[in-house]
């Protein structure tokens, strides 16, 4: 069927699957997000079994007249309001007209509003269906429709906004598109639904439907496969949307794929964590050899907010000029960030710390909805930190740009460390399984696509005690590049090394080189991890016991490929986990669709690219290597990306040489950051 025929009845519009609409309202999509669980992961109490879902429904005023719903207005899910279903513990969470009690919407015809639940149970879980019923006092039944909490057979699996550096907006989207269905799946045009300004970001109104060009494969995704596209869309508002993917099966069936969520540029940021401490009565951020370690370290975010005496050191020679770190913290008053002036400055709102501890008090999913609802009219991306995957789920889709921490050695944590059976039957209490953080970085992500995801990792901190006998507060080299790579090769798109607080880095400069090397290779892949998604994911066993976790990020032009050994031990001596010499391994990577036929595959990490011993072939790369704990290999769709990786990685060192300080190098460095601690009043 001809292409433009096609474009006419997707910009037509489709229907969700179920009973017709009563009323102007009519549920046009429904994206739902099934609770998954680690498998991996061991508690003191086992979790909750019983899954839920995350659902958006996409309801449009398909009438003549604009809608008004009120806070008032009637709406019953199988009988029951929102709020009696968080109260009675069958939702966690919901957004719906009743959250807003002082905030009417207005809906236009033709326009679309979005309202969200998050469930608790498989009572509300995939394969059961809801009717909905909402009634106006004035106006009557504004719908009356059934809609099934279906698993998904393909979805959006990331929806990332990019755009250039020196603009706060983006002007393109990367969409990547599982297809678990046994046909073959089309992409053929992706619309937003954008509201007219800001303060009504809850009336989301249709822009023209983009025909795809761009896509990864070209002839369609195949089945039970993945495949991306490329849209440029020009300067988009930051704001939320309903990002539409209209789509068609080789039997010529139409079909949209819906999700929403906050437009926002996104960058692969680097935070130091809580890097301002008081040393006398001067703030560290005030001491420009820190300052000068922490921009070596390719660090260019922290947990702050405006700083005297370092924020308002603008200006040729300004402190903040030369080392300028990105906002992480709650952003109020909120007309002094979300500035065009302020924004490049600032990476997210996060002030709730960990809601699921709260102080011993888990803090309720609908809470912090509330907390995080006046965020929702500005431009601030908000983010909450998930600490405890076994009951994250209930926390999934609160937040623009979720993330978690979590530390594997001599660190607190609510997993209990001595039930992993790892080794044998031989079980420690001073550190986890190193892979278990891929383990929650893919629940994380997994609960909240297709949002970005970040995640705290474990450097350096003074402030921890000894756990379990182990003499060391903080992990060696191996344990921090381990921890890190477990969750880049996940597909995080930022990273938040805890805690790179002057005292932490004097403290422990042997992983001062380890962080500026991760943070070396982070900077010379981030756009492939930006414009990526996770494409494989598997562990290979040897003997019965683990041996490798291959992982697989796919984007338009390469995809990475990493391998990380988990023939590691725990040293009953020193209390560490030591890994091997370097080893040989033959691995096999499935390759994307579009990536069957690569240009070129090589071998790179902070020293450089080489090339490795490979063979292509049924759709797979099969690499021969000697490998160090960490192996990361680029397929890549063109010939010249080597020499732009290599160009890039040339640009770091110079960064890092312009610096003109080296601790982790030049012994005098490191003395004088020891005297900065000796500041006195």
């Amino acid at each position: 069927m001809p292409f433009r025929w096609w474009l006419l009845v997707l910009i037509v519009g489709f229907q969700t699957s179920g009973a017709r609409a009563e009323g102007p309202l009519e549920i046009v999509g429904v994206h739902v997000v099934p609770h998954v669980q680690a498998p991996g992961m061991r508690y003191r109490r086992d979790p909750d079994p019983s899954l839920g879902a995350r659902v958006q429904l996409f309801l449009r005023n398909t009438g003549r007249d604009e809608v008004t719903l009120s806070p008032d207005l009637s709406v019953k899910f199988r009988g029951r309001t929102p709020q009696e279903l968080v109260g009675d513990g069958d939702w966690a969470w919901f957004d719906a007209p009743s959250a807003w009690p002082e905030s009417p919407l207005r809906l236009p015809p033709g326009a679309v509003t979005v309202w969200q639940f998050n469930s608790r149970d498989a009572e509300w879980g995939v394969g059961t269906s809801v009717d909905l019923a909402a009634e106006s006092a004035t106006d009557g039944t504004l719908i009356r429709q059934e809609f099934e909490i279906a698993r998904p057979s393909a979805w959006l699996s990331t929806v990332t906004f990019l755009g250039e550096d020196k603009s706060i907006a983006p002007d393109r989207v990367v969409v990547h598109v599982a297809n678990d269905t046994d046909e073959m799946l089309r992409p053929l045009a992706c619309r937003l639904w954008i509201p007219h300004e800001h303060a009504t970001w809850r009336a989301l109104l249709p822009s023209a439907a983009e025909p795809i060009t761009d896509a990864f494969p070209k002839g369609g995704i195949p089945p039970k496969d993945r495949g991306s596209a490329v849209i440029k869309l020009g300067n988009l508002p930051l704001t939320y949307t309903a990002i539409e993917l209209q789509c068609a099966d080789s039997d010529g069936n139409a079909f949209s794929l819906w999700s929403h969520l906050r437009i926002k540029r996104e960058c692969f940021d680097i935070s130091g964590g809580w890097v301002a401490s008081t040393v006398g009565n001067q703030n560290t951020l005030q001491f420009e050899p820190f300052l000068k370690t922490l921009k070596r370290m390719h660090v260019n975010t922290a947990h702050i907010a405006e700083t005297p005496g370092y924020t308002d050191q603008d200006g040729p020679r300004g402190l903040y000029t030369s080392y300028p770190l990105k906002y992480f913290n709650k952003l109020q008053p909120v007309d002094q960030y979300d500035t065009d002036t302020m924004l490049p400055r600032i990476h997210a709102v996060e002030f709730l710390g960990e809601p699921q501890y709260g102080g011993g008090r888990p803090v309720p999913p609908m809470e912090v909805w509330k907390q995080l609802a006046p965020y929702q009219a500005t431009r601030l991306p908000t983010t909450i930190t998930h600490s405890e995957e076994r009951i994250w789920r209930y926390y999934a889709g609160l937040s623009d740009y979720p993330h978690y921490d979590a530390y594997r050695v001599t660190a607190p944590s609510p997993d209990a460390w001595w039930k992993y059976d790892r080794w044998g039957g031989q079980t420690i209490r001073w550190g986890a399984p190193l892979e278990t953080i891929g383990e929650m970085c893919r629940s994380l992500r997994e609960l909240n696509r297709p949002m970005p995801t970040a995640y705290w990792s474990q450097g350096p901190h003074a402030g921890w005690g000894k756990y379990g006998g182990r003499q060391r507060t903080s992990p060696t080299r191996d344990e921090l590049r381990m921890q890190a790579y477990h969750a880049l090769a996940s597909r995080i798109t930022s990273l938040y090394w805890f805690n790179l607080s002057l005292p932490s880095l004097v403290k422990f400069p042997d992983l001062i080189d380890e962080i500026t090397r991760v943070g070396r290779e982070i900077r010379m892949l981030d756009q492939l991890y930006l414009e990526g998604d996770a494409y494989d994911f598997r562990r290979v066993d040897r003997g019965g016991k683990p041996d490798w976790e291959l992982a697989v990020v796919s984007s338009p032009r390469a995809a990475l490929l990493f391998a990380l050994d988990l023939d590691y031990e725990p040293d009953p001596q020193d209390k560490i986990f030591r890994f091997k010499q370097p080893r040989a391994a033959e691995l096999r990577f499935p390759l994307p669709p579009h990536l069957k036929g690569p240009a070129e595959v090589f071998k790179i990490d902070a020293d450089g690219s080489t090339a490795v011993t490979h063979r292509v072939s049924d759709g797979q790369v099969v690499v021969t290597d000697r490998i160090a704990k960490v192996a990361i290999y680029v397929v890549a769709a063109s010939p010249a990306l080597r020499a732009q990786l290599e160009a890039r990685r040339q640009s770091l060192l110079e960064q890092e040489a312009a610096t003109r300080f080296d601790p982790a190098g030049k012994p005098e460095d490191l003395a004088r950051l020891r005297a900065l601690l000796e500041v006195s009043d």
